[in-house]
């Protein structure tokens, strides 16, 4: 009951409801674009370009705020390229690729914690778009190109530039905290040590090798043993146990609530599935919107709320069925159990170290 206690600890400081309602009212502009569109195949990328470009948005002058934000859809446009190019070609190049971008993420570090925390956001988006469309690619009827997946991106974080832009002219021109100003805005460098570079193999290897699991056994909705992995480990080996169990639980919890959503399109047919998949796109943006406002809430609650959308976008082109949901929690208990069992041993690893 004291580990449950901590894990679902509430921070009353830490909830913040007018940014999740800022959110929301920036992300129903691409989504109700997409829908008068009918491309609603591409509403995945923009809401991750809005989302993660409003989390790597550092704060001060709007030219620098902007400069900083267009890099960072720059390099995030490419990681959307690499990911949908790839999604549909041989797992194995799905396992290297998907190795030297989480290898590459991890060794960012050096550029400082804030800039570790950007090319964190662009790995876990990686994962995502790779399994986005391999999962478009299996249903086989959907149609998606990279080049629109790319401008969806880029569009969800021009959105953001021009929202920071109105924002500024409302606010009289004077510099902006960061949106989310939790997060850490160190950019001082650091040496590159073997420790550091232990930490960016390992998780590189954890990511790499659920990929090869999920995608080269060709397992039905495979694609959430990744997804849950990326989601349960740790950014650091440093981190306390407490932030572990509420990453694992989370992430559980999150895979439960999106089965069971998506358990609801199960043998519907015509339009009624049609207004069940638009019912489920706009639930898993209330579920982001969630997460943007108790981020520092409850951590695990957040984990819950981001997992739970992302399961939900990711899977809701293919076909549910009763059979689907216990797939789908297993491979989740499978990549969290990678997840728990990586970081077990990585750390008995760094005590047998210091104490030798």
């Amino acid at each position: 009951m004291i580990w449950l206690s901590k894990v679902f600890e509430l921070n009353p400081a830490g909830l913040n409801w007018p940014r999740a309602v800022a959110f929301l009212d920036t992300a129903l502009v691409p989504m109700f674009v997409f829908w008068a569109i009918g491309y609603e195949v591409y509403l995945l990328s923009a809401l991750f370009g809005l989302l993660f470009a409003a989390l790597a948005d550092p704060g001060g002058s709007y030219g620098y705020r902007a400069l900083h934000i267009a890099v960072f859809a720059l390099i995030g446009a490419g990681v959307t390229a690499l990911g949908f190019g790839i999604g549909s070609e041989a797992w194995g190049w799905l396992v290297l690729a998907s190795f030297l971008v989480t290898l590459a993420a991890g060794l960012a570090a050096v550029f400082g914690v804030r800039r570790f925390v950007n090319a964190l956001l662009l790995n876990i988006w990686f994962i995502v778009a790779v399994a986005f469309e391999f999962s478009l690619h299996k249903e086989g009827h959907i149609t998606s190109y990279t080049w629109g997946q790319v401008l969806s991106w880029a569009g969800g974080a021009a959105l953001w530039i021009v929202v920071t832009f109105l924002w500024w002219l409302v606010r009289g021109r004077v510099e902006q905290e960061q949106p989310f100003s939790e997060l850490p805005g160190d950019t001082s460098r650091r040496e590159l040590t073997p420790p550091l570079i232990l930490f960016a193999v390992i998780r590189a290897v954890v990511i790499g090798g659920t990929v090869a699991l999920a995608f080269g056994l060709d397992l039905s909705y495979g694609s959430w043993i990744p997804i849950a992995a990326m989601i349960a480990l740790k950014p650091n080996l440093e981190q306390a146990a407490i932030v572990s169990a509420q990453r694992l639980s989370g992430a559980l919890i999150g895979a439960i609530v999106a089965a069971l959503l998506l358990w609801v399109a199960a043998s519907e047919q015509g339009l009624k599935l049609f207004a069940i998949h638009r019912g489920l796109e706009l639930v898993a943006l209330v579920l982001f919107m969630h997460g943007a406002g108790i981020r520092f809430w409850n951590y695990t609650l957040y984990t819950a709320a981001i997992a739970a959308g992302v399961l939900i976008l990711v899977d809701l082109p293919q076909p549910s069925d009763d059979s689907a949901e216990g797939y789908r929690v297993l491979w989740t208990l499978c990549g969290v159990g990678i997840s728990l069992l990586v970081m077990l041993m990585a750390g008995l690893l760094a005590k047998r170290k210091r104490h030798q």
